[in-house]
């Protein structure tokens, strides 16, 4: 039986972005917590509990998000974490290789509370805040 879970790991080493879209997660309905790196993040989720899904931002310093994916596809223990990156890496290329290595979805900055919530719907993610759908 799979249970719910509203917990959400913002990964950005710009405390401003973590905050931005935290406030958004946090509107949906979702608990948050924060990481400055891929490092941080992954230490996080060795800690546990695992989130629904991981925000990533894809240049950070000691492990970027493009690392951190490939790290959490890594370990079939992690696996239900729904990734998406959020990032100005906008060409085509890019998010052709963070999809190839992992990540479920690509937003670009910037973005809006709407398009993080389009995201988590295509990949099926409940929004526990989000208006019911008729």
């Amino acid at each position: 039986m799979t249970t719910y879970n509203n917990r959400a790991l913002i990964v950005d080493d710009s405390k401003v972005i973590r905050t931005i879209i935290s406030r958004a997660l946090v509107e949906l309905g979702f608990q948050t917590e924060d990481a400055a790196n891929g490092r941080e993040a992954i230490e996080r989720l060795e800690k546990g509990p695992i989130p629904a899904i991981a925000m990533i931002d894809w240049n950070m310093p000691e492990v970027n998000g493009l690392e951190m994916v490939k790290t959490v596809r890594a370990n079939p223990a992690w696996s239900e974490v729904k990734l998406i990156m959020i990032t100005s890496e906008n060409e085509i290329e890019r998010v052709q290789t963070a999809i190839e290595a992992g990540a479920d979805e690509y937003i670009m900055k910037p973005f809006t509370k709407d398009m993080i919530q389009e995201k988590l719907t295509l990949l099926g993610v409940a929004v526990p805040g989000a208006a019911p759908t008729i």
